[in-house]
């Protein structure tokens, strides 16, 4: 492996990385509120909104995000009378999955937080004469992130890897040139330039969601 094939490479696989850090910033950034609000809905008193919730996460949970992802490309706009208006951009589709996906998972990391605070939690907040929206946003939002912040950690790194699916939707992201380099040059040091890549971005979010649960233990 020479420096001057590395430096040959290098630029289209970082050109590359740039499609799936965006991607992820995307999908990180409106997945997490949306992950929340479908949290909301599924512990609401309202039956329709608890079970549409329940059901949204069940689906998305129980199928391949892979499926999904070609559902929206390929599958939306050949449906009946509706398909014409659902024909999206392939990197924007991606996005509108890789959110709609993570969003079902992220709904249950907060809810396995939600269920992880004490109810005398919330008596405690009603004797203090806390509004409902104070003892949300002061007592139990807090909570809930400080309990539920490993498992967002963990659930961001696998999106990180994730983000290689893009490859199947004929995006041109990093696994994408790694593959055109490697189907050129009949050599897997793509490969292993990839797998470099993926680790240190998979290190900096390591390294980022340690410093946030140590600042939410000492708060």
């Amino acid at each position: 492996m020479s420096i001057d094939y590395v430096l040959k490479i290098a630029g289209p696989m970082l050109e590359g990385a740039q499609m799936t850090v965006l991607l992820f910033f995307i999908a990180i950034i409106a997945s997490l509120p949306l992950g929340f609000g479908l949290t909301i809905l599924a512990n609401s008193k309202s039956k329709p909104l608890s079970w549409f919730a329940h059901t949204y996460i069940y689906v998305v949970r129980g199928t391949p995000l892979l499926l999904q992802l070609l559902f929206i490309c390929f599958g939306l706009p050949i449906l009946p009378f509706v398909g014409k208006y659902l024909v999206l951009d392939r990197f924007v589709a991606a996005c509108v999955g890789f959110i709609l996906n993570y969003a079902a998972y992220f709904a249950e990391i907060f809810r396995g937080g939600l269920l992880a605070i004490d109810k005398g939690q919330y008596e405690a907040a009603q004797v203090l004469g806390l509004s409902r929206w104070q003892t949300t946003t002061k007592i139990i939002v807090p909570q809930m992130i400080r309990v539920a912040l490993p498992a967002v950690a963990n659930e961001s790194i696998t999106l990180v890897k994730d983000t290689a699916l893009l490859y199947a939707v004929a995006v041109p992201e990093l696994l994408y040139f790694a593959q055109t380099a490697v189907n050129r040059d009949f050599t897997i040091v793509p490969f292993f330039f990839a797998g470099v890549i993926y680790l240190l971005m998979a290190f900096v979010l390591t390294m980022f969601f340690k410093w946030l649960e140590k600042r939410f233990k000492f708060e």
